[in-house]
């Protein structure tokens, strides 16, 4: 467990698409401070209840992540409830759970370029064993394969108060982000999977705040009219954040 927890907010959809670029580029930094005494570069992203937002900060943290010219994979290992597909618009039918069921390749499964730089491999059919096929040795086998493929993986699991899956991949990552919402997560849901992480001695590698209200942020005046419209990137506005 990292012995300090580095809090990164994210601001609402409704703020300027500036505040919004500016928020995940202030992940991404801190994110990669915390990769640095890491050889492995594979992060798992989760929440401590549903709805917080951590699917969205799963894209978008990726997307961040491939603007500076490294390869990055996002993996929806959300087998319960997956959404990555509707962000980006591809079918989710072929995905993990039918690789990890050997019935398809990864190759058959990838879906190229859904941004810069950025694959994604989508959740595949809904399983009825998601926790045993996440801990299996096909797992393993394929998080091996594909490190050597990508720069970073960003894999989204399901919530932490909710079912087990993700904390069976904490060993097989360089830790895991935890995303909390202001005014839903409360702090003993948030010290409870904090608590989840410790115990199968996993890395905690930092927490963002999402749903953040603008008007709490510091130099809000500054990032108005033609200033944040020159800028042009392609970040997610869902109510998620």
């Amino acid at each position: 467990m990292t012995k300090q927890v580095k809090k990164t907010t994210v601001g609402r959809p409704i703020a300027t698409t500036f505040q919004i670029v500016e928020a995940y580029k202030a992940v991404r930094t801190n994110l990669l401070f915390a990769l640095a005494p890491h050889d492995r570069k594979i992060v798992l992203v989760s929440s401590s209840e549903p709805n917080a937002g951590k699917s969205t900060v799963s894209s978008n943290v990726a997307i961040t992540l491939a603007q500076n010219e490294a390869r990055v994979l996002l993996i929806d290992a959300d087998l319960r409830k997956p959404t990555q597909h509707r962000t980006f618009r591809v079918k989710k039918h072929n995905g993990l759970s039918r690789i990890l069921s050997k019935e398809l390749t990864f190759e058959d499964c990838v879906c190229r370029d859904v941004a810069l730089n950025t694959d994604l491999l989508p959740s595949g059919s809904l399983p009825p064993n998601p926790s045993e096929l996440l801990g299996s040795a096909q797992m393993v086998a394929l998080l091996e394969k594909l490190s050597a493929e990508y720069d970073y993986i960003l894999i989204d699991t399901p919530p932490l108060a909710v079912v087990s899956d993700a904390l069976v991949l904490c060993e097989k990552a360089a830790g895991i982000m935890l995303v909390t919402r202001q005014g839903q997560t409360t702090y003993d849901e948030l010290r409870n999977s904090i608590e989840a992480i410790k115990n199968v001695n996993g890395n905690l590698l930092g927490v963002v705040i999402s749903d953040v209200n603008d008007s709490s942020r510091p130099y809000r005046r500054y990032v108005r009219g033609k200033y944040y419209k020159s800028y042009n990137y392609s970040y997610s506005q869902s109510p998620e954040l």
